[in-house]
């Protein structure tokens, strides 16, 4: 365990220093290696082994699927579509932006993707209609989260792999939480923008014609939209597997862009493959790191020690899941969602099993938790990353982020975490779990 607190707080620092997450995690698990005596010819076939599972092999497909889609101009798309549902309406901008975010989300299934695709498009736009820009900024961050809990999610995808569970029951477990956390956003929105009379809307249509108009946007946004059906359709129909459903969504993607949208060039196709290889690579040689020192930590069962550390703590069991949940949320602070999802399996999954929390509840736990992390101060490399969309500093949108997170993410965490059923009903009833 001291072994353990020496190589988790050289990763800390490494981190809080800025260097790239691979190194910092890949000198942490040489630090644990070497000082517990672990044989690292053994680690790094596992890790290779791991990495190169047919499971996570759903990981590069998913991502070069979603840039495809990105490439081929979808997201604009989407905006359209929901736009002619909400737009006219005050503080419907940002309900469209919670929306999009939620469906490209379960396009591409990683939330960097959302803000760069969506960030770019609605942050300006809701700006020159008036909205603030603190505000137009703390929607984004919070709303990429969605896509760690709209399948497919990647780490969702990397947490399952990682415990051992079901990818497509993990995909479940979040789909109810992640719906009802977009429409509580949607329902913030349009109550912080109440009394903003500087917002500019659109005068309302006809009855006639607003319905015109999203049968236009919808039959434009209709393929794009029959994609996450797809994706699902074909998991839980039993017809292909979460790696085989995402080799779908590549080919789909690609005929989609190519033959009926006819947006997507060669030379575009060749940037979103470009762009996926190296998110891919960075994303695979971060789990090879981690898979290192996971597998560490289980041979020195540094994991059953931890939950030995917290069951002695104390044996109530409500402050013992308020305890792995404020864990869960600084290694959302301080690390990305995929690196979070793995050392949340190896470290949390034992103790949560220890508990009698049943696995797939807990994934729906880690997944909610840790979109928390990634937005919440002081690192929030999410939040950051809608900063430098927007180009505002921190004063500007840090305390409507604090109401976003305070009345919004964090009820829907201690709902997640205390109601089991919100996440476990899916898995049940299309997966038969137990």
């Amino acid at each position: 365990m001291l072994i353990f607190a020496i190589a988790l707080l050289i990763i800390v620092v490494l981190l809080l220093a800025e260097m790239p997450i691979a190194f910092a995690f890949g000198i942490g698990a040489l630090v644990f290696g070497i000082g517990t005596g672990s044989n690292i010819s053994f680690l790094i076939p596992y890790a290779y082994q791991t990495t190169t599972s047919f499971a996570l092999l759903a990981l590069p497909l998913f991502v070069l699927a979603g840039t495809i889609m990105a490439e081929s101009g979808i997201s604009n798309r989407l905006l359209d579509f929901v736009n002619s549902i909400v737009g006219r309406i005050k503080g419907g901008l940002g309900a469209v932006t919670i929306v999009t975010c939620a469906l490209f989300g379960a396009i591409s299934g990683s939330s960097s993707a959302a803000i760069a695709a969506i960030g770019q498009i609605m942050i300006p736009r809701m700006v020159r209609e008036g909205y603030p820009v603190g505000h137009a900024t703390a929607l984004v961050a919070c709303s990429s989260v969605l896509a760690l809990m709209i399948p497919p999610s990647i780490p969702m995808i990397v947490f399952a792999v990682t415990g051992g569970l079901s990818v497509g029951a993990a995909f479940l477990s979040t789909i109810i939480p992640g719906i009802m956390l977009a429409l509580l956003y949607i329902a913030l929105n349009f109550f912080f923008l109440r009394n903003n009379n500087d917002i500019q809307v659109e005068e309302k249509l006809p009855l006639g014609q607003a319905i015109s108009g999203v049968g236009r946007s919808g039959k434009k946004a209709f393929w794009a939209l029959l994609m996450p059906l797809i994706i699902l359709g074909t998991i839980y129909g039993g017809i292909a597997t979460p790696t085989e459903a995402a080799a779908i969504a590549l080919v789909y993607a690609t005929v989609v862009g190519f033959l009926i949208y006819r947006s997507l060039s060669f030379k575009d196709f060749w940037k979103a493959t470009k762009w996926a290889a190296i998110t891919t690579g960075s994303i695979i040689t971060v789990l090879f790191f981690l898979f290192m020192m996971s597998r560490s930590m289980v041979l020195q069962q540094v994991p059953g020690q931890i939950a030995d550390l917290l069951l002695d703590l104390s044996e109530n069991r409500i402050l013992l899941l308020l305890l792995i949940n404020l864990v869960l949320l600084l290694m959302g602070m301080i690390v990305d969602d995929i690196s979070g999802s793995v050392l949340a399996a190896v470290v949390l999954l034992p103790v949560a099993n220890e508990l009698g929390i049943h696995p797939i509840h807990f994934a729906a736990i880690v997944g909610t938790n840790l979109g928390l992390g990634n937005v919440s101060p002081p690192c929030a490399p999410m939040l950051y990353m809608a900063a430098g969309v927007s180009k505002i500093t921190l004063d500007k949108y840090i305390g409507i982020t604090l109401k976003f997170l305070c009345l919004g993410h964090l009820p829907m965490v201690m709902l997640v975490t205390f109601l089991p059923e919100l996440s476990l009903f899916l898995p049940k009833m299309l997966m038969g779990i137990q």
